[in-house]
């Protein structure tokens, strides 16, 4: 019998990841005849509009479709995410230089941070923030550093709260807003004082707009890009997963900084061929369209959220009521760790939610809940929140 290891000392050390490990309790639960409901993982589950599987069919049709994409992805998709910006946020990208397609924001993020760092150098990243920030850290041989978010501060960056070494070894910054888990928003001068920091200090900015369209009342989440000269230090993701209901279809970009989109271009050319053609011409024609489904499904979330709001303050469960995101970010009664009241919901009520611990140390205390389930769920959900004593 061989006794080699054929498993890397790298992926042995890889904790479960968390929503992983959450389907996987969700299936022992209901094979034992649990009905549960699942706010865990940030998928929504309303369905993709019509008019993008449209396109998809009719393209997946032609069979000069189903040749490779090239590398950077195709030129229509690029000129759809181009349009988009200039209409949506009145800023000019170039097609060929400036914009990357991506199998989903979250393989770029990964990506990206393998083309900008070198093992042992540093990264600074949102605490609480999405967790693959970190491990992409990790798996880039690289050390991350802290950038604590706090309630008292509306989640929003503090650089004082970082050292002067800090400062000095970050080669790259992670932000995100709509956030995931703490659902916060920003308006443009949050932008401009982040670009001005990573211009003080040579650091490379990485804005994670996945949540950008996903927007409730009269707010709409800015650009980064839209701050004067940004793109000399910035580079900003965007996904169509949350807001065009397209999370299994792994379709994304990444735009801003020229040498830094040639460079995770030159990686990605060198580990993928790109999406399937027919998929980047219907995200084309989704981001080419006029967000009226946009705007209807987010009508959506924020009668959720206003309902869940209401009644999970009502409760006791403190939350605070936010602009954007399909997030609730709230705090665990006196006594509970976030695992240990998410825990007792499981147990008690087969409501899954996501720990704050699980998005790093500065998300103790809290648990993020997903606005993911249809009204008539939900009233079920708030109906076993109620049976709770605490």
């Amino acid at each position: 019998m061989n006794n080699k290891n054929f498993v890397s000392k790298k992926v042995q050390s890889i904790p479960p990841y968390v929503f992983s490990d959450f389907q996987r309790k969700k299936i022992e639960l209901q094979a034992l005849g649990v009905d549960v409901i699942d706010l865990g993982i940030g998928a929504p589950d309303l369905p993709t509009p019509d008019f993008i599987y449209d396109v998809l069919v009719e393209e997946a049709r032609k069979s000069v479709n189903h040749r490779y994409s090239p590398y950077n992805g195709s030129i229509e998709f690029r000129e759809a995410v181009a349009e988009f910006f200039d209409r949506h946020y009145g800023v000019k990208l170039d097609p060929e230089t400036e914009i990357l397609t991506l199998i989903g924001s979250k393989e770029g993020i990964v990506h990206l941070i393998q083309s900008v760092i070198n093992p042992r150098e540093k990264v600074i990243i949102p605490n609480p923030g999405y967790p693959v920030y970190r491990m992409g850290v990790y798996l880039a041989g690289g050390e991350c550093i802290s950038l604590y978010l706090n309630k008292e501060n509306g989640y929003i960056p503090d650089y004082t709260s970082l050292t002067e070494q800090d400062k000095k070894d970050a080669k790259l910054m992670f932000l995100n807003y709509p956030s995931n888990p703490t659902a916060a928003t920003v308006d443009l001068p949050v932008f401009q004082e982040a670009v001005q920091f990573a211009k003080e200090n040579q650091i490379l900015l990485a804005h994670d707009a996945a949540y950008d369209l996903v927007t409730f009342g009269e707010y709409k989440s800015p650009s980064i890009l839209q701050v004067p000269n940004a793109k000399e230090y910035a580079v900003e993701f965007g996904s169509l997963s949350k807001s065009f209901n397209m999370t299994g279809w792994r379709i994304g970009y990444v735009v801003g900084n020229q040498e830094v989109i040639k460079a995770l271009a030159t990686l990605k050319s060198n580990m993928d061929t790109s999406q399937f053609i027919p998929i980047q011409k219907a995200a084309a024609a989704a981001l080419r369209s006029d967000l009226t489904i946009v705007r209807k499904n987010n009508l959506i979330f924020e009668k959720r959220m206003e309902k869940l709001h209401q009644a999970l303050n009502g409760i006791g469960l403190l939350t605070d009521k936010p602009k954007g995101s399909i997030f609730l970010w709230v705090k665990v009664p006196d006594g509970y760790t976030s695992s240990s009241f998410v825990n007792r919901l499981l147990e008690e009520t087969g409501i899954i939610v996501t720990p704050g611990s699980a998005f790093g140390n500065g998300g103790e205390g809290y648990i993020r809940i997903s606005l993911s389930v249809k009204e008539e769920k939900l009233n079920e959900v708030i109906r076993r929140f109620k049976t709770l004593v605490f």
